[in-house]
């Protein structure tokens, strides 16, 4: 009876290995068919699929030729949408988006739910930009200071500029110039927004005596259905620091001597390889350089050139 006894209990525990071991084996197969339906979900590879990305509304020309590019040459599809950064940055913060094109980074409140979600966000710095000044042509030769531009939207001189016009309140170029006059507030008077740069420059040239605010992309490479509109307006002088006036030319913005230069930067909070990354490494490459090149804006870093050396002159 004794030996009987020993041998039901060891029975009993090689069962119990045996469940404990069936137990792990299941488990580990949900786990990996979790993993393998999270993995199959995923719309995009580096330089596969689909993906939406919002882009500030200032630099959204360039980001339009960028993806036309990209899309023939890759099994790509790229959804841009355009917004003001104030809508960038409530989309994101609130998790609806994942990538987005801006001239600035999120702020750590900004980015609190990529935190929570334990994402690292991967930023590629992509151009040099900058905010032109324009006016109607018809108001001649016309050089501003920015401490002028200070003083009028601090309400302590607004003699020297009939108005000031900006594409949307809540768009980074008016962000960016509530910084540099040290305010919080727009005036109330005099000042003027629309929905979109191609607005501004289309109030500015039917309008004597404004001051315009735009993206310089929205300058420098217009719509050819535009060109003429473009053409009715002046990008004004801007007072550097060394006191001389210079206009925002490739390079016054690339040596930074534009008191008006920003940088545009991909910011990416997929957490994984995806299209994003793909479409940054693009822009920021040999390609996507050239392109920004040609647009006006400042590359990065400069593509390379190829010169060809002939040893003989061709004869005719």
């Amino acid at each position: 009876m004794h030996s009987f006894g020993l041998y039901d209990f060891s029975k009993n525990l090689n069962m119990k290995k045996i469940h404990f071991l069936l137990v792990v084996v299941v488990s580990a197969l949900i786990i990996f068919s979790c993993n393998q339906k999270k993995d199959t979900d995923k719309k995009d590879t580096i330089l596969t699929g689909s993906v939406s990305i919002l882009v500030d509304e200032t630099i959204l020309p360039i980001i339009e030729d960028q993806v036309m590019v990209f899309e023939n040459q890759y099994d790509a599809k790229i959804k841009l949408v355009g917004k003001s950064e104030m809508e960038i940055v409530k989309l994101l913060s609130e998790g609806k988006y994942d990538l987005a094109i801006l001239t600035r980074s999120l702020s750590p409140g900004e980015a609190k739910v990529f935190d929570e979600k334990k994402i690292k966000p991967k930023e590629t710095l992509l151009a040099m930009d900058a905010v032109a000044f324009i006016a109607n042509k018809s108001d001649g030769d016309i050089k501003i200071d920015l401490n002028d531009i200070s003083a009028f939207m601090q309400e302590k001189d607004q003699s020297k500029f009939a108005g000031l016009v900006f594409d949307n309140a809540n768009s980074s170029t008016v962000a960016y110039m509530k910084k540099v006059a040290g305010v919080q507030q727009l005036p109330k008077e005099k000042i003027y927004s629309f929905n979109n740069n191609n607005e501004v420059i289309e109030f500015v040239s039917k309008n004597k005596g404004m001051i315009g605010v735009v993206g310089v992309n929205w300058i420098s490479q217009p719509l050819p259905e535009f060109q003429s509109i473009v053409d009715k307006v002046s990008v004004l002088e801007v007072k550097a620091k060394n006191g001389n006036f210079v206009q925002p030319t490739q390079d016054q913005i690339g040596r930074q001597t534009y008191p008006a230069t920003r940088v545009i930067k991909m910011l990416n909070y997929q957490g994984y390889s995806g299209l994003g990354m793909g479409f940054a490494s693009f822009v920021a490459g040999e390609i996507g350089q050239r392109i920004i090149l040609k647009s006006g804006l400042v590359p990065m870093r400069m593509p390379s050139r190829n010169i060809i050396v002939r040893k003989e002159i061709e004869k005719k």
